[in-house]
């Protein structure tokens, strides 16, 4: 874990790295388990689209009209406990100035000594909601991926800002991480997705040694996938495309498979997206 360091981002944003709302979901459940204060935000008038990410109107407790304006946010906890401290970046992902966007958070993170940063995605993939959820954990960096055991992608593509903070983490010497959940793409439509938001939690918690309590995740992911099995049983195409994804995912968990192997079929699916899951690499 030392890579990694001691005060580590955990970076998710709302839009295109967000299938399901499974990142975003993952940094909501981070910030209910302590209080946050808010180390920058950065001026939505620079980065936002308002066409396109628009502001929303809401009554303040006095009923009063108030107006709220896309933003992304950088937050540390107020009482750090005991191994690594998560700082949490989120917010939704800007339509404009990415290179400028990245450097503001980089410029705050060194200015507070961050240590490395945690990218989380997920991704609408051919996977079943049956088996446990694909976390594909990648990193640019040497010593991260010897230390943590991680991948090196070898994707070539479309990319979103996850991958843009990144590349400026890299650059600015801090070391960085992604983890990249994959989402049944069938059940596009039933967000929150808790199963994968805990996915990417359980693997957090295996890359860092930090602790997160999800036990209402744990009960909120069984009834999640138990309305799945039941929407599918009352639809026999839906079963039969269920059970060939179970198969091929089988095939994958099977002693036979290697590791390599499994890699070259996640990197064959990002090619034929194209448009896909290359927010999390270069």
């Amino acid at each position: 874990m030392d890579v990694l360091g001691s005060r580590i981002v955990i970076v998710a944003f709302d839009g295109w790295n967000d299938a399901g709302e499974a990142a975003s979901g993952a940094l909501a459940a981070l910030r209910a388990t302590s209080e946050y204060d808010l180390v920058h935000t950065v001026d939505p008038e620079l980065y936002f689209d308002y066409q396109y990410t628009r502001p929303s109107t809401q009554l303040d407790a006095d009923g009063r009209r108030r107006l709220k304006w896309p933003e992304a946010t950088l937050w540390r906890p107020r009482d750090a406990g005991e191994g690594p401290e998560f700082w949490l970046l989120t917010g939704v992902e800007p339509a404009r100035t990415w290179q400028s966007f990245a450097a503001e958070f980089i410029d705050v993170a060194l200015r507070d000594d961050v240590s490395g940063f945690i990218m989380l995605g997920a991704m609408l993939a051919d996977v079943p909601h049956s088996r446990p959820i694909s976390i594909f954990a990648a990193s640019q960096n040497e010593q991260a991926r010897e230390e943590l055991g991680l991948e090196k992608s070898l994707y070539e593509g479309p990319v979103g800002i996850l991958s843009v903070i990144e590349h400026y983490a890299e650059s600015a010497g801090i070391p960085t991480a992604t983890l990249w959940a994959s989402v049944p793409h069938y059940v596009a439509n039933a967000t929150p997705s808790p199963k994968v938001t805990l996915a990417l939690l359980d693997r957090l918690e295996e890359l860092t040694g930090v602790s997160v309590p999800r036990d209402a995740l744990r009960t909120e992911a069984a009834a999640w996938e138990a309305s799945i099995d039941a929407a599918a049983a009352d639809d026999d195409e839906m079963t039969e495309y269920i059970r060939q994804l179970e198969r091929t995912r089988d095939t994958w968990d099977s002693p036979e498979a290697s590791g390599d192997a499994i890699a070259q079929e996640f990197e064959k699916y990002l090619r034929r997206r194209g448009d896909g899951p290359g927010d999390h690499k270069r």
